[in-house]
């Protein structure tokens, strides 16, 4: 019975799944290998003649690429502008290393070019590249080298990953709150003070005549004259002795200070009447809308004293775009808080809900989009490919944000659970498929080129983490990303997924990913071209 089960695709899944989570929690020197493990489990049944069907992997290995994509667009672009250059170079040493060392193993053994460049796309894991050496080369020497290197470039690059920390003796977890915490560095910690108006410069003025968010970055929240709390509009006259309460950044309020005068303990309560409260943007038609544009000191009466995005506190200048799932901190009367909650949505419940339709536009889109094909003139073209294509088109989405009524935005448990589901189904049909034929490969053409083929995954490797570390000091997470990216390793991607809550590996991952699959595609169609 139980081997009729286990030729039941949807039974054999799920045990692999729930042997590989029972594997992945077992620690030898404290490392495990999580999630990972589910490919071991999985190598192990497509020995025994297990088989998952081709379409279930894909169709987890678009989940999985979709929601990374989708999580990674915000940061990708400033990443791009702020590490771009450096995780591109480490990213081209990345493949032009495969590409030597795989070239220099020829001359050494006497391998042919079809099996040279079979050996690279394999010993990288890449589909398209093996389209390409078949495409270049007209030989099936090309798909037997793929499949003897494939094996190794699946588990060598999860291996690598989890033990590169250990190797380097870092933490993950105090590494992920260094970079967050300058992350947060260059946005400026926003405060609140309370001023004395003492200069007469800016008395009987109003505030618009003042220009005070301006000239100094800080904002008005409100205004004590006499007994009387008010929220400030931008006619309101500053007088002598009025107390003032704003809020920015420690620059900001210092040049409110010149400005207006005294700088004093303390915080203006407010009236009955009034009130503070942190506003949730759920509404479609507000997103991408400039601050400015909402007027809600004019509409409302009400002040919006900063925007939190992220967990980072944003000064709300009138350009700030607003984007789905802020918070706003709103100051002003009880019933125009409420028109401003009307008018942003704070809807909770739809912060959390999860929209089928984005993510199946969004999939449709990144599969026609991997459909392309690209020239570059003397024979050469390039296509993004299935993966490619899934996540530029899922980066570009996420980063846009919103799309007339279409918002390209998931909720973080929703992606968690797709990508997990996606990962899970990809690692287990991979890794069946490459069991099938690892044992009888090795009988057939021997350990050489399976030695060469992990060479050629090891090697670009182990320079991207010393010339990362030691020469650009790359942060461990980004390098991580930048050599599952550089190696188009989607499985290495899961395994330094699994090991860290930040989404920095994810970012580099998309950052170079595009890159290193247009250069292995140009360098396969080079040596298959050009080395006898």
């Amino acid at each position: 019975m139980l081997t009729d089960l286990l030729q039941t695709s949807y039974f054999a899944i799920f045990l692999i799944v729930a042997l590989g989570f029972m594997l992945g929690r077992i620690k030898v020197m404290g490392l495990s290998l999580d999630v990972s493990a589910v490919i071991f489990i999985a190598l192990a049944f497509g020995h025994w003649g297990v088989s998952i069907p081709k379409e279930l992997g894909t169709f987890g290995l678009v989940l999985f690429i979709f929601t990374i994509g989708i999580q990674a667009g915000p940061g990708f672009f400033h990443s791009f502008r702020s590490k771009g250059k450096t995780l591109i170079l480490i990213t081209l040493l990345i493949v032009a290393s495969a590409c030597l060392t795989g070239v220099a193993m020829k001359y050494l053994f006497d391998i042919d070019t079809p099996s040279v460049v079979g050996l690279i796309a394999g010993a990288l894991t890449s589909t398209p590249g093996l389209a390409v050496a078949i495409d270049s080369t007209q030989s099936p020497l090309a798909s037997i080298a793929y499949g003897i290197a494939y094996p190794f470039g699946v588990i060598g690059v999860i291996l690598f990953v989890k033990l590169l920390p250990k190797l380097m003796r870092v933490d993950l977890d105090e590494e992920a709150r260094r970079l967050e915490k300058e992350r947060r560095s260059q946005f400026p910690e926003l405060g609140t003070c309370l001023f004395r108006v003492t200069n007469p410069t800016v008395f009987n003025r109003t505030l618009i005549q003042l220009n005070i968010r301006a000239m100094t970055g800080a904002v008005i929240s409100r205004l004590k004259r006499g007994d009387e709390i008010l929220i400030p509009k931008a006619h309101t006259v500053l007088q002598e002795g009025d107390h003032i309460q704003a809020v920015g950044s420690e620059d900001s309020l210092k040049n409110l200070a010149v400005m207006l005068g005294e700088r004093e303990e303390g915080e203006l309560p407010l009236s009955h009447t009034q009130s503070i409260e942190s506003l949730l943007l759920t509404k479609k038609d507000m997103i991408n809308k400039q601050l400015g544009e909402l007027n809600l000191q004019k509409n409302f009466g009400c002040t919006v004293t900063r925007v939190r995005r992220s967990g980072i506190d944003l000064s709300p200048s009138p350009e700030l775009a607003l984007k789905f799932g802020d918070k706003l901190m709103v100051v002003g009367e009880k019933e125009g808080i409420q028109g401003v909650a009307r008018l942003l949505g704070n809807d909770v419940k739809r912060l959390s809900d999860t929209d089928f339709f984005p993510i199946a536009m969004g999939i449709v889109l990144g599969v026609l989009f991997g459909k392309l094909y690209i020239s570059f003139g003397g024979g050469m073209t390039f296509s993004p490919g299935l993966t490619g294509g899934v996540l530029m088109m899922a980066l570009f989405l996420s980063a846009i944000g919103k799309t007339g009524p279409i918002i390209w935005s998931m909720s973080g448990p929703a992606n968690q659970l797709l990508r997990q589901l996606g990962l899970l189904l990809f690692l287990a049909e991979v890794g069946t498929s490459a069991g099938k034929t690892l044992v009888a490969t090795f009988q057939e053409s021997g350990f050489l080129l399976f030695g060469v083929g992990a060479l050629i995954t090891l090697v670009p490797m182990l320079l991207a983490a010393v010339v990362g570390r030691l020469v650009f000091k790359v942060s461990l997470l980004d390098l991580l990303g930048t050599i599952t990216g550089g190696m188009t390793s989607t499985p290495g991607l899961a395994a330094a997924d699994s090991m860290t809550d930040s989404n920095i590996p994810g970012v580099a991952y998309a950052t170079v990913y595009p890159i290193a699959m247009v250069f292995l595609i140009l360098f396969i169609q080079l040596i298959a071209l050009a080395v006898i």
